[in-house]
């Protein structure tokens, strides 16, 4: 028998093992990519063999957010790998984010040899403790006849009901196991996995409600995009002339050119914000229907933008949601399926009234976003130097079309893309992290999203604060050849940070500012393209130079630190 030497490669040994099992149940459940960074090994060598593509990733941290994009893309759970011990640690990030706005993500985490079990092995830790706070459901396989059970056991609990991610554990002996030929069949792999549709008694009495409201309003959430349920929106609202606003998450349900739409509504409606002057079609509204919110304290601006008089209907694929935060009427169902059902029964109900009040709805809709946009032209159009954001996310407006996902990192990247950017169409996609709001997160999740659609036009925006947590993944997006527009505000500071302890405190502490980074120099370092930009009439240029390259283009551009976005509780003294 040869032996192997740590510099020769002669060729994979090991044949027909669990681990080349678990492979062809992924390749059964449609997956094509798994993001890892080849651990377990063995697992990352049966995939290889049998043609799965490796998405390597820098740090586990930033592989779950890929991961995490990719899922929220496709429509389908993602993989993402990890060692045992401190990598593992890394996944708890992205798998709470996952957790927290429903996205189905599938962590094979190896563990210690079976019969190593609590004998302190190299790395061993209680992994079950640790996902059990950000899974829906973890497991340790220990027996190989069980394998396909488990796999297909964690693709439908992460796509059945509410989504969400889901631990395998895989310990390292067991992987390179015999395994016995392929049993099962199915493809559980997409999401929402059982569409299920809420009680049509429920369904008929909230027709009756919205069809004798005077003055109904629907707000949109994130789960709009994990039913996939924006054309049926978008027909509701124009069948039964309904204005609608949606969450920052669920930013894209709807075409906001539309003359019914309102614009992102939430806790962003200051000086200068798009929507501000639509607030009291929020605030004065009798009838609320939720669909796919978690009512959170930014969505509703802490739970004081949604008028405490109206009645509300929810609809929601976790019924435990339904009353959280507004006492409703229980739509427990698919997002597309209840909101298909609704239409239905609102057209056998007289919608005369509503249909007689659109042409004012509209008109004020139009006067409310005209007024808005006007109160912004300022710093939208400034020519000030260090650069207004405003300025900025002027440009990438006019750059975007209706194909394009745009992404950005939490804290004031995702306000100023939510805020300035424009909905072309139902379905169009903004990616941001608003279920935990990590920072660092923007950048990784984009390169998701371009795995996941490569031919489409992937723009993110990133503070130069969170950017700091994954400059490695530049490399990663070099060697994967994974081509986004990432746009750096650079304004050294952590701007939601020093603005938040000004107004809470009345002074910040000494962690604010950062010293001078040449982001563009690392981007170049990395081997992608990377500029600085100064001047505001050279931002359209260096984004269409960034579309047009091959090459991930860094676009650092030097910003005004003393910038914020219209945050409500900021300026609450101009409400």
């Amino acid at each position: 028998m040869s032996t192997l030497h740590p510099l020769a490669a002669p060729g994979l040994t090991n044949h027909g093992t669990v681990a080349h099992l678990i492979a062809k149940a992924l390749i059964r459940h449609g997956v094509t990519h798994v993001f890892g960074q080849s651990l377990p090994s063995m697992l990352h060598l049966a995939c290889e063999e049998l043609g799965l593509t490796q998405v390597a990733y820098r740090s586990e941290n930033a592989g779950g957010y890929m991961a995490d994009g990719y899922a929220r893309i496709t429509g389908k759970p993602a993989i993402v790998t990890a060692q045992n011990g401190p990598a593992a640690t890394l996944l708890v990030p992205p798998l709470a984010e996952a957790l927290k706005v429903s996205i189905p993500v599938i962590a094979l985490v190896q563990d210690v040899n079976r019969d190593q079990t609590d004998k302190n092995a190299f790395q061993e830790f209680d992994h079950l403790g640790l996902f059990s706070s950000c899974t829906k459901w973890v497991r340790r396989v220990t027996e190989a006849s069980r394998v396909e059970d488990y796999v297909d056991q964690a693709f439908a609990i992460a796509c059945s009901g509410r989504p969400g991610p889901v631990a395998l554990m895989l310990p390292a002996d067991l992987l390179t196991e015999a395994a016995a030929a392929t049993q099962r069949q199915a493809n559980l792999g997409h999401f929402p996995l059982d569409r299920n549709v809420a009680a049509d008694d429920a369904v008929q009495a909230a027709a009756d409600l919205l069809a004798g409201a005077q003055r109904p309003v629907i707000i949109a959430g994130g789960g709009v995009h994990v039913s996939g349920a924006s054309q049926a929106l978008a027909a509701l609202q124009e069948s039964a002339h309904l204005p609608v606003g949606t969450t920052v998450m669920g930013k894209g349900s709807v075409d906001e050119r539309h003359p019914l739409s309102l614009g992102v509504v939430g806790y962003f409606m200051g000086p200068n914000s798009a929507s501000r002057d639509l607030r009291p079609l929020i605030t004065d509204a009798d009838v609320v229907l939720l669909v796919g919110s978690r009512t959170n304290q930014n969505a509703t601006d802490s739970w004081k933008l949604y008028p405490k008089n109206a009645r509300y209907i929810h609809i929601d694929v976790d019924g435990a949601e339904i009353g959280r935060n507004y006492e409703a009427l229980r739509l427990a169902g698919d997002a597309r399926e209840t909101l298909l059902a609704l239409q239905r029964a609102l057209a056998s109900r007289d919608l005369s009234a509503a249909q007689s009040r659109r042409a004012g709805l509209e008109a004020a809709i139009q006067a409310g976003r005209a007024s808005s946009w006007e109160a912004s032209r300022a710093v939208r159009l400034s020519d000030q130097q260090p650069i207004r954001p405003e300025r900025l996310l002027e440009e990438i407006r006019q750059d975007v079309d209706q194909d394009t996902i745009v992404v950005a990192d939490a804290s004031y990247s995702s306000i100023w893309i939510a805020n300035y950017l424009t909905s072309l169409a139902p379905g169009m996609r903004f990616l941001t992290p608003r279920g935990l709001a990590g920072l660092g997160w923007g950048f990784p999740m984009a390169m998701g999203a371009k795995v996941a659609r490569p031919d489409a036009h992937v723009v993110c925006v990133v503070g130069d604060g969170g950017f700091g947590h994954v400059w490695s993944e530049l490399e990663t997006a070099r060697r994967m050849g994974i081509k986004v527009t990432l746009v750096v505000i650079n304004n050294g500071i952590l701007g939601f940070q020093k603005h938040a302890e000004n107004v809470k405190f009345g002074t910040h502490t000494s962690a604010v500012h950062f010293h001078p980074v040449d982001h563009a120099a690392v981007a170049r370092a990395a081997g992608c393209l990377g500029v600085r930009i100064e001047a505001p009439a050279d931002l359209a240029g260096a984004l269409r130079e960034a579309r047009r390259a091959e090459l991930t283009t860094l676009i650092e551009v030097m910003c005004d630190e003393n910038a914020f976005p219209p945050i409500t509780f900021f300026t609450a003294e101009q409400a």
